[in-house]
């Protein structure tokens, strides 16, 4: 639900009634937009956050871990400075703006100072403001002294509230009745555009629970009602929004808004951070790549340009097989190709300054330069191309993981290949122990591999008589049915076939094919890269991709 001032007036009263009292113990700013808070209250330590991007403004209590940033920023800063084991006297909303404020009691060696800190919760203008007698301390986005704006905000300056919008106030039942009266069309718009701190998002929940044709009574009714049901809304298993009643059927109750706002935006950040990551390790994948495909080219064109090897070094044998009538001098001279059936001349270039046994020499020596070029080339590009395959799984891998567990240890494959860079004094350790994805078909358990890392650890949990399962052509996770000495029915090995080819690069096609063996006869060579094995006697079975989400475990 966006932070409209309706809104705010709940989150506010409940901020109010856990937060007074509290004291600030820690402050952080993660990012420029985010500022959180450890406070200690009645009921515990909370973490507040306060998010003052464009989109996503909000005033939340959060469940997430802090990561402070090696520097804090300036206005962080200033906020310990002043802040920092403040007592939070009063916690309430500037009436009718989407603006939250909070008073505190701060205690200096000297002196005991009273300041208010102002989050203006209003999209792309969204700030934060410390004050002092209602004069500016700080603020997280300042404007310059010689910038047209209608606000000043610079530090010494008054702190002004925006300017009151031209509307009509929500417990102005007359005024909602002329609103209703005077305009026509989309009564949501018309609530939107002429009600005072109501936003589009709630004027549609007052017609989903009155109808179209709402009256006045019941809009005003909506807006002034303390009844309350918070809840997150859901649409096909996502939460869209957390609300502070809906009538939506797809939705879950909480005890009050903070862990309705709380629940929501914590999967909205979960989503943010797993989209974050994700564009990071692809970017820096998709860099190595690149630079590989370039290599690879470059290899590709040398080894053409020794395409004539042979060629060359048929010209010396030809040039000391005919030097007895080869004159000193010659600029070039015909010889017949003895490898030619047809018995057909070839025409051979010589070198004036050189005698025809030396000019022969220079052919077979250029040709010795190149048979090395290619002997060496051909095994660069070879492990090239072992190093392009791995990296072209590890985006495969990437490109199906689903949570940020997924992502943690292909990250961690990025920093052994220092593809990433290896920061080990904010390095986390992953845990040995993330867990396979996990299926029961049948009586049969079904693991699959996240990434290459786990694909490995696959393979050396499997049993030698379990069945082991990959994809023909395709890049794929690992897939072993546990099978426990007992036969495996075909349903069950035909529904692993399926899991197999849906964590693939052929999760969009029809017809997979889908290699099965015993464990046993699946080897992983010495040095070989994660995820890399080599099998035999295995047989195929082509599968629909299928993920069989009724199945999992997790």
């Amino acid at each position: 639900m966006p932070q409209d001032a309706f809104t705010l007036n709940f989150i506010s009263k409940e901020l109010a009634s856990l937060l007074t009292g509290g004291k600030i113990s820690k402050i952080t700013q993660q990012g420029k937009d985010l500022l959180t808070f450890i406070i200690y209250t009645r009921k515990g330590s909370v973490k507040l956050e306060i998010c003052l991007s464009a989109k996503g403004c909000r005033v939340n209590l959060s469940d997430g871990e802090v990561i402070a940033p090696k520097v804090a920023p300036g206005f962080c800063m200033l906020l310990r400075k002043h802040l920092q084991n403040a007592e939070i006297t009063r916690v309430g909303q500037v009436d009718g703006e989407r603006i939250i404020f909070f008073d505190f009691d701060c205690t200096s060696e000297f002196e005991l100072t009273k300041m208010t800190l102002y989050a203006e919760l209003m999209g792309k203008y969204s700030n934060a403001v410390l004050t002092q007698n209602g004069v500016i301390v700080g603020a997280l986005k300042s404007t310059a002294i010689g910038e047209s704006t209608k606000r000043v905000l610079f530090t010494g300056a008054k702190y002004t509230l925006p300017e009151p919008q031209d509307k009509i106030e929500p417990n102005d039942l007359k005024g909602i009745k002329e609103l209703f009266e005077n305009r026509a069309g989309d009564r949501a718009k018309i609530i939107a555009d002429g009600v005072r701190g109501v936003s589009y998002a709630t004027a549609l929940d007052i017609l989903t629970a009155y109808g179209e044709e709402v009256s006045a009574e019941q809009a005003f009714n909506y807006l002034n009602s303390k009844d309350i049901e918070p809840c997150v809304v859901f649409a096909d298993g996502e939460p869209i929004d957390f609300k502070v009643r809906s009538f939506s059927t797809d939705k879950k109750l909480y005890g009050d808004i903070l862990s309705a706002q709380t629940a929501y935006y914590a999967r909205v950040t979960e989503k943010a951070n797993f989209a974050d990551k994700v564009r990071k390790l692809q970017g820096a994948l998709s860099s190595s790549v690149k630079k590989l495909e370039k290599r690879r080219a470059v290899m590709e064109q040398k080894l053409l340009d020794c395409d004539g090897l042979e060629n060359i070094k048929l010209k010396g044998e030809l040039i000391t097989a005919n030097i007895y009538l080869i004159e000193r001098g010659a600029e070039s001279f015909e010889a017949v190709n003895y490898y030619d059936e047809a018995g057909a001349k070839i025409k051979i270039a010589l070198d004036r300054s050189l005698s025809p046994a030396d000019n022969a020499q220079k052919y077979f020596k250029r040709y010795a330069k190149l048979k090395r070029t290619v002997t060496s080339v051909t095994e660069q590009k070879r492990e090239t191309e072992e190093r392009l395959n791995y990296l072209y799984s590890i985006s495969s891998h990437l490109n199906l993981a689903e949570n940020l567990c997924d992502l943690e240890e292909i990250e961690e494959e990025l920093k052994i290949l220092n593809i990433l860079k290896d920061d080990k004094k904010d390095k986390k350790k992953v845990e040995k122990t993330l867990p396979f994805r996990s299926f029961v078909c049948g009586g049969f358990r079904i693991i699959a591999g996240r990434n290459n890392v786990q694909n490995d650890r696959l393979l050396k949990s499997l049993a030698p008589d379990d069945l082991w399962l990959h994809t023909q052509g395709y890049h794929s996770a690992h897939v072993g049915i546990i099978c426990g000495g007992k036969t495996v029915p075909d349903e069950v090995l035909k529904t692993a076939c399926e899991i197999c080819a849906f964590y693939s690069d052929g999760r969009y096609g029809t017809k997979i094919p889908v290699d099965y063996v015993k464990r046993a006869q699946v080897k992983k060579p010495p040095k070989a890269n994660a995820g890399f094995v080599i099998y035999n006697g295995y047989k195929t079975a082509l599968a629909e991709p299928n993920a069989h989400a009724g199945l999992r475990q997790e």
